[in-house]
């Protein structure tokens, strides 16, 4: 069994793997559907674009026993991770460029990182299913999830149709939405396993929530895993992944400061700090996926710097 101070070290190590799978679940998933469209097959036939499906799937489960094992707002800004790595996989796979802002944008996202793993919460305030239920039951997080629920109507049903492929932040409004639902499943599925199947005269209600968190949970990420591959097919998967994250991360780490209150354990330095580490890291990578097509490098810049002396 591992110690309380071990579990967050395990959810880091693991999160960090999972980032780089998910990093490069994009580059193989774009890879396949460009195979099958110079075939004119559906990309379903594709099996770089199954490798890239199977990668992402690795990398769910990756963050499932991430957060698990480690506070959220630990392990969802470590996506980052995967950023550089899928950038640095795109330069061989796709033929992407990366530029001077690009390697500039891997080393914020590493610095950001490391700030983020420094300064978050070592520890969840979460640790049993009763505490959960509780959390479940508040207020707040009841009108923020009827909230969430009303814009989700709204992009799948009204503007998706319409707007969806014109405006990038349709698809993307739906998917880091959902995360609203991923995240917190995934976290109370590992609180509520063990209660759910022990012969307890209270597993029962357990194992009602237990399934009811895992059918929700299965239903988003297949929602999410329709629409990331709708953007793919429609929108460059640079500008894609770099809002997605940003946009993604932002909205999960909102939903589980409402439901698990870890900022309740970080103190006003830390807190600023887990700020500017999320920003460094939202910045590094902007940097390395919405600025690909400049021609920047060392040479330009030396030969700039020559022609104004």
């Amino acid at each position: 069994m591992y110690t309380e101070a071990e579990l967050p070290l395990l959810g880091l190590s693991v999160a960090v793997f999972s980032s780089l799978l998910n990093g490069s679940t994009f580059v193989l998933q774009k890879k396949g559907i460009l195979r099958a469209r110079t075939r004119g097959a559906s990309y379903l036939t594709d099996f770089i674009w199954w490798i890239g499906t199977i990668t992402m799937a690795l990398g769910q489960i990756g963050n499932f026993l991430a957060y698990t094992a480690a506070p959220a707002v630990l392990v969802t800004p470590l996506g980052a991770l995967g950023i550089p790595f899928g950038s640095l996989l795109a330069s061989y796979v796709l033929k992407e460029r990366l530029n001077f802002l690009g390697k500039l944008g891997c080393l914020l996202s590493c610095v950001g990182s490391v700030i983020l793993i420094i300064h978050s919460p070592k520890s969840g305030n979460i640790l049993s299913r009763a505490e959960f239920e509780e959390k479940l039951s508040n207020p707040v997080f009841l009108s923020y999830l009827c909230v969430v629920l009303l814009m989700l109507t709204l992009l799948i049903f009204w503007l998706a149709p319409v707007y969806g492929k014109k405006n990038i932040m349709v698809y993307i409004g739906v998917c880091s939405l959902l995360g609203t639902f991923t995240v917190p499943c995934t976290k109370g599925i590992g609180l509520v396993a063990q209660d759910a199947f022990t012969s307890d005269p209270s597993s029962p209600g357990a194992r009602h929530l237990f399934l009811c968190l895992l059918a929700v949970l299965g239903c988003s990420i297949l929602i999410q895993f329709r629409y990331i591959n709708k953007a793919l097919e429609d929108f460059d998967s640079c500008i894609f992944s770099a809002i997605y994250y940003v946009t993604f991360t932002t909205l999960v780490l909102l939903a589980t400061a409402i439901l698990f209150q870890e900022w309740t354990n970080v103190g006003a330095v830390d807190l600023l700090a887990i700020l500017c580490g999320f920003i460094t890291v939202s910045t590094g990578v902007i940097l390395i996926q919405m600025f690909k097509e400049f021609n920047i490098s060392f040479r330009e810049l030396n030969k700039t710097i020559e022609k104004k002396e």
